[in-house]
C-alpha cells in the first residue's frame, strides 16, 4: 500500500509582534494510507487546530508540504479543494438556524453548477438514512438534540463525497453515550464511503478507537 496523505516538515509560525514568535507547528512529518481512520491527539496548544486548518484548506501560510495522492495541496484550486477533497465536521456544528435539516445538509451544493438534481437527491436520501435523520429532515436546528445536530454536520460534510473527512473534536460537546454513537457512525461511514477519516481530539479513549494515532506535543509529532 502506498501513502495517500504525506506530511513533510510542516511548519506554521505566527508573529503576533516583532518580539514574539509562536511555533504552532514545528516540523510535522508523517504519512498514512487511503481509507485510514486516524486520530490526531494532543493537549491544548499542541498544534492540533493549526494542523486541521492547514489540511482543511483554511490556512495557506505555512512551510513544508502536504501531498495527497502525490499532489501538493497548493496546486489545487482552493474552492475545489475545500468542496471535493476535504469535508470538515466542526465541534460547534455551525448549523444555520433558519434552515431545515435537509437544507443545512445541502448548503455546500448551492455554490455548485452543473450538478444533476436526481444525483443530489439520491445522495441526500442516502445520508439522511445513514445518519438516522430521515424523520428529522424538515426540523430546524433548535428542534434537535446535540447528537442530532452533530449528525447533520456530518451529513453536510459528506454531501459532496469528499476524499478526506476532518472531524474537529466531534464528540466534545456531547455526553459520553451520544459521543460513542457519533464515533461509531464515523467508523461506519469511513468503511461505507471509503473516505480517509481524521479525528482531531484531546481524548485518549477516542484515539484508541482509531487505526493510527498521531500525537502532537509543542507543534511536533512524537
Amino acid at each position: 500500500m502506498t501513502d495517500y496523505i504525506k506530511v513533510e516538515n510542516l511548519k506554521r509560525i505566527y508573529k503576533p509582534s516583532k518580539l514574539v514568535e509562536v511555533r504552532a507547528l514545528d516540523g510535522l512529518s508523517f504519512a498514512f494510507e487511503k481509507g485510514s481512520f486516524v486520530s490526531v491527539i494532543g493537549s491544548s496548544g499542541s498544534g492540533k487546530s493549526t494542523f486541521l486548518n492547514i489540511l482543511g484548506g483554511l490556512d495557506w501560510n505555512y512551510s513544508g508540504h502536504i501531498l495527497i495522492n502525490g499532489k501538493d495541496i497548493r496546486e489545487y484550486d482552493q474552492n475545489y479543494y475545500r468542496r471535493h477533497i476535504v469535508g470538515t465536521i466542526f465541534q460547534q456544528f455551525y448549523l444555520i438556524p433558519s434552515l431545515t435539516v435537509e437544507e443545512n445538509i445541502l448548503l455546500p451544493t448551492k455554490f455548485q453548477k452543473n450538478i444533476k438534481e436526481i444525483d443530489l437527491n439520491e445522495r441526500l436520501e442516502y445520508l439522511l438514512k445513514e445518519t438516522g435523520l430521515t424523520n428529522r429532515r424538515k426540523h430546524y436546528p433548535k428542534e434537535l438534540s446535540g447528537g442530532q445536530a452533530q449528525r447533520v454536520a456530518i451529513a453536510r460534510a459528506l454531501i459532496d463525497s469528499p476524499e478526506i473527512v476532518l472531524a474537529d473534536e466531534p464528540t466534545g460537546n456531547l455526553d459520553s453515550k451520544t459521543g460513542k454513537a457519533i464515533l461509531n457512525l464515523l467508523k461506519s461511514l469511513n468503511k461505507s464511503e471509503g473516505t480517509t477519516m481524521i479525528i482531531v481530539t484531546h481524548d485518549i479513549a477516542i484515539s484508541k478507537e482509531t487505526e493510527k494515532t498521531i500525537t502532537l506535543v509543542d507543534g511536533k509529532n512524537v
